[in-house]
């Protein structure tokens, strides 16, 4: 095959010929590819004709040093110098493994005992249901195998994490989720709220749920509880008041694990290291990935305490081993990567900087929910929100089909050079950790550029 050029033109016809794209129109693709990203730079990234734009959303919520740390990068180099890979299959090990893992369990936010090493995301969470299973029949409660998780939480795409996963398009035509996956409502007071309701009173009755569900599948049969503290992929949903401190109790009154998803909100989203801790959450196991190595390479842990990781091991014990594990989970290389990520916050202090810059972040967010008619709730916490857009804030719904205003303004946005995410008629804002009060600034002007703009569509029904 002939050399491919980097004119953008070409870029995009063989990506339109070559390529098919997850969470993509695979038969839209076809008709003219996909923007294609050439190079990054702090918080910005550009596309192969040269447009820059601001990554507001930090790639899939997890550059959070931004697109160009050199040390990140010499990391990576030094590690593939000395050591470029090894397994950690049938006792095998690397300084880079061992140091991580003993660098999460001390920064946890509560007592956990081991780490272990995947790829991804969706890998943690397959891998903690497998455990999970794994521990009932360690314990001899081969019935306690269900998992209990939210409408709209994100976690993940194989087979059983996407049965976690409580968003309807990630199981259409999949034949998902799988039996014994349960789902309970999501945490949105906004949307789930009943008329007259308190957020407190709100929070009991959806723990009211949980607890009934118990009762009615049978609490020696129920695993596993999943929950992100901020639910991010599904519209960036921050629990209510209450939610967290009147669900625990219920876990553990009838021994249900809890499995903090710190995917997105893992270092420092949330305006603490941990999600668990902005929210008062005491997990039983934390899947961490993303964010913990910017996505420069492809890495995933879940911790997990002694009352999990010890019928495990004991497990592991009597059958020979515990038969689990992929090629490259704890690669050496995106583990040294992962340490300087740690090196970097805690150097730099990272955390304090995030704390001052999601101030004036949260202001200018709440600031467009009171400002433009078309804002029905700004909400967020950290350096994460997201705005929801209605045409009606009273009705709280939109004259349009679901998608259709905030697709369009994603669009309208992008062409102004701000990438944003965006999820049925919501946008969602989650930029790297290192950006500045300046950058927040560009970002929300832009986003008001173009509410702004839609209003004046609507009002003189050009919209469509």
């Amino acid at each position: 095959m002939e050399k491919i050029s980097n004119d953008a033109d070409t870029l995009e016809m063989l990506d339109a010929r070559y390529l098919m794209h997850p969470f993509t129109d695979a038969r839209a693709n076809l008709q003219g590819g996909s923007m294609v990203i050439d190079r990054g730079e702090g918080i910005f990234v550009y596309d192969s004709s040269g447009k820059k734009y601001l990554e507001a959303v930090a790639g899939l919520w997890s550059v959070g040093l931004g697109f160009s740390e050199r040390r990140l990068i010499d990391a990576a180099v030094r590690q593939m110098e000395k050591l470029p890979y090894y397994h950690t299959f049938t006792k095998k090990s690397h300084a880079p493994q061992i140091e991580l893992a003993a660098r999460l369990i001390e920064m946890a936010p509560v007592p956990m005992s081991k780490a272990f090493f995947t790829n991804s995301g969706s890998e943690a969470n397959d891998t903690a249901i497998k455990m999970i299973w794994y521990r009932s029949n360690a314990m001899g409660e081969e019935k306690r195998k269900k998992i209990i998780s939210r409408k709209r939480g994100y976690h993940g795409i194989t087979i059983a994490a996407a049965s976690l996963t409580g968003i309807s398009v990630d199981h259409q035509s999949f034949d998902l989720p799988l039996p014994g996956f349960l789902h309970v409502t999501a945490p949105h007071y906004y949307r789930e709220g009943q008329e007259g309701e308190s957020e407190d009173a709100f929070s009991t009755r959806l723990v009211n749920e949980i607890e009934a569900l118990i009762l009615a599948e049978g609490p020696e049969t129920v695993a596993a509880f999943f929950a992100e503290p901020v639910m991010g992929a599904g519209g960036v949903i921050v629990p209510p008041d209450g939610y967290w401190e009147k669900l625990q109790p219920i876990l553990k009154k009838y021994g249900i694990i809890l499995v903090a998803d710190e995917v997105i909100c893992g270092f420092g989203r949330t305006g603490c290291m941990f999600g668990s801790q902005t929210f008062g959450i005491e997990p039983d196991m934390m899947i961490l990935s993303k964010q913990l190595s910017s996505s420069y390479l492809p890495i995933s842990a879940i911790l997990m305490n002694d009352m999990v990781f010890e019928p495990i091991a004991d497990e592991s014990h009597a059958i020979g081993a515990f038969a689990h594990g992929f090629t490259n989970g704890g690669n050496p290389t995106a583990a040294a990567v992962a340490i300087e990520v740690l090196n970097i916050m805690e150097e730099r202090d990272l955390m304090a900087h995030i704390k001052d810059v999601s101030i004036h972040f949260q202001a200018r967010l709440r600031a467009l929910g009171m400002s433009s008619t078309l804002v029905g709730e700004a909400r967020g916490v950290g350096l994460i929100g997201a705005l929801e857009l209605v045409t009606d804030k009273v009705a709280r719904s939109s004259a349009w089909p679901v998608g259709q205003l905030a697709g369009y303004a994603f669009n309208l946005l992008e062409n102004k050079g701000v990438i944003a995410r965006v999820m049925g008629d919501t946008l969602a804002f989650s930029p790297p950790l290192i950006i500045t009060r300046e950058q927040v600034d560009m970002i929300f002007d832009r986003v008001e550029q173009v509410l702004v703009q839609v209003e004046n569509e609507i009002r003189s029904g050009k919209f469509q």
